[in-house]
Order: C-alpha cells, then sequence, then structure tokens
C-alpha cells in the first residue's frame, strides 16, 4: 500500500460522469466539423468555465447570443437541452468508487468544476454521488479548478493532509493544480487504467 494515504478525491464529469457536449450537438449539427467549429468557436472551453466558476446562465447565455444571434438555437440548447449533454455513469469507474467505498480504508470526497445551477440535478440522478463524506463544487465556491483556492477549500474544510491524499482527474491541468498543493495526482485515462494505477500503488 502507498504508505500513508488516508483521502482519495475522484473528480466527477469525465471520470465518473460521461459528461460531455458532443452528446447534445450530434442531435443538432449534422456533421462532426460543425460540432466542433462550434464548440471551439462559440461555446468554448473558456466561456463553459466561467459557469463552472459561478456566471449565471442567462448572462453567459446573453453574451453568446449578442455575438453569434445566428447561431441562437445551438446557443440557447446548451443549457436548455444540458441534460442531453450526460451520457449516464462510466459505470466501470463507479465500481472502483464503490469498492474503494466498501473497503472502509480511505476518506472519499469530490471536486469538481461544476455549475451551481446544474449540480442538483447530479444530486439528484446520481446516488453515487452521496457516498462522498463531501463534495466541493466551483460554481458554489465561486472559484475551480485549477487555482489554489479551490483545492485550498477542500483541504481546510475536511482538515485534509494533502500529503496523505490522492486526487483523480481527467484534466492534466488541474492535476497539475493539485500537486503544486502537495497532493498526489492520478489522470484518468479509462477505468482499467485507473484500476492499474490504483493497483500499482495497493489502493485497490
Amino acid at each position: 500500500m502507498e504508505k500513508g494515504i488516508e483521502t482519495i478525491v475522484f473528480d466527477l464529469g469525465g471520470v465518473l460522469i460521461d459528461w460531455n457536449p458532443r452528446h447534445l450537438y450530434r442531435k443538432i449539427f449534422k456533421t462532426e466539423d460543425e460540432i466542433e467549429w462550434f464548440l471551439q468557436n462559440v461555446c468554448t472551453h473558456d466561456w463553459n468555465e466561467k459557469q463552472d466558476a459561478g456566471r449565471s446562465f442567462e448572462e453567459a447565455t446573453q453574451e453568446l447570443l449578442e455575438k453569434f444571434p445566428e447561431h441562437e438555437e445551438p446557443i440557447r440548447a446548451w443549457y436548455g437541452r444540458w441534460e442531453e449533454t450526460i451520457n449516464g455513469p462510466i459505470h466501470d469507474t463507479v465500481e472502483i468508487l464503490k469498492e474503494i467505498r466498501d473497503s472502509k480504508k480511505y476518506r472519499l470526497y469530490a471536486l469538481t468544476n461544476w455549475s451551481a445551477q446544474t449540480f442538483p440535478w447530479a444530486l439528484s440522478n446520481f446516488e453515487y454521488l452521496h457516498w462522498f463524506e463531501g463534495i466541493v463544487v466551483s460554481g458554489h465556491e465561486k472559484t475551480r479548478k485549477p487555482f489554489p483556492e479551490f483545492y485550498q477549500i477542500l483541504l481546510d474544510r475536511y482538515s485534509i493532509d494533502p500529503a496523505k491524499t490522492i486526487f483523480i482527474d481527467d484534466v492534466p491541468r488541474n492535476l497539475g493544480g493539485a500537486e503544486a498543493m502537495g497532493i498526489r495526482g492520478i489522470h484518468f485515462q479509462s477505468p482499467d487504467q485507473l484500476r492499474a494505477d490504483l493497483k500499482v500503488l495497493g489502493l485497490l
């Protein structure tokens, strides 16, 4: 077993929940090229992160409608049909989470970049989110990964020792933010890879 590990922290979207705006936009656009152009130029990653950090959907939508009035339907769909961006749980990762929970060896938390306006839906629809001792949501805190203050909220609120913590995320930038705080990271790429990495560390 990795010496001294007490706490395992999971990201949610992309690790435990299959969130991807392409799930929605494949129903709206005819080609993958159209989808990629829209996500690179209109509803961009940077634009979405502002909502993760607390900006309202109304303000965000209005900003894009003023810039791209010709794309009103897909812009409004981002939040009007937001539930269609989620394709359910990533079942094999949920099974890993269950095994960790059932072992009763580690404290379990989640740290997520997620809008405060949509997170209640996730809590209602994914029972396993209630397995965590605590979840820190960027939209509630008005900051997000990879900013150091976001990780610090988790550490302070739950009296977590970063040197005794593993953080699992699918975004390397977010892992870099955690590692700068003294938290060891695992880059999630697939459930099989995560299981193998946890076994190497003796955590499964």
